[in-house]
């Protein structure tokens, strides 16, 4: 990766270096692939996060680059996403299961998702590829496209691939992509601490 698009963080803790490196660009090298045994770890890690009562209520529809189940999750990326995503190695839908087969809520699912894709996140780290989480999609589209039952949600698309020149982007995508990393200070987000 270019020393460009070595972005780690301006923590006021040391944090494990998978956090303090992580970061979500937009700018993927199209010519690079994501191995089964990668794409395997991502999606496992996935499968293993905490979950409420170990109900586990999140699905993924995952797809490579180059294959149907990619394209179908792509043409359902709106706005800005389009502009960038497709050059990504793999797309993935993280899908909230709302409620059980026979109607009982699931009302841990949001939270539950998003922990399994915090693993998913890591782990792709871990493995040398980088994340790009994105909320604007078009989840009846996907469910459409898909088949899912009125239970299965589309909540999020992420992008995991190897990251790439910022070159490649608009120019108001490449100056966010080199921006620096910022946060809101700790003692705005922690409320009470004693």
């Amino acid at each position: 990766m270019p020393a460009t698009l070595s972005r780690s963080t301006d923590s006021s803790q040391p944090l494990v270096p998978l956090l303090e490196e992580r970061w979500s660009p937009r700018s993927y090298d199209e010519s690079a692939t994501i191995s089964d045994a990668q794409f395997d770890a991502v999606l496992e890690a996935a499968r293993w996060a905490a979950s409420a009562m170990n109900h586990q209520p999140r699905r993924f529809i995952a797809g490579r680059r180059g294959t149907e189940t990619f394209a179908k999750i792509n043409e359902h990326l709106l706005g800005f996403n389009a502009a960038w995503a497709f050059r990504a190695s793999a797309l993935v839908v993280g899908i909230l299961e709302t409620a059980t087969e026979n109607g009982d809520e699931r009302p841990f699912a949001q939270y539950d998702l998003g922990q399994s894709l915090t693993a998913l996140t890591v782990q792709a780290h871990a493995e040398g590829l980088h994340v790009h989480q994105m909320a604007g999609i078009d989840a009846q589209g996907l469910r459409a496209a898909f088949d899912l039952p009125e239970r299965f949600v589309p909540y999020t698309v992420t992008a995991i691939g190897t990251v790439a020149d910022p070159s490649q982007l608009d120019e108001k995508a490449a100056e966010r992509e080199v921006a620096p990393r910022t946060r809101l200070p700790l003692d705005e987000v922690v409320l009470v601490k004693e």
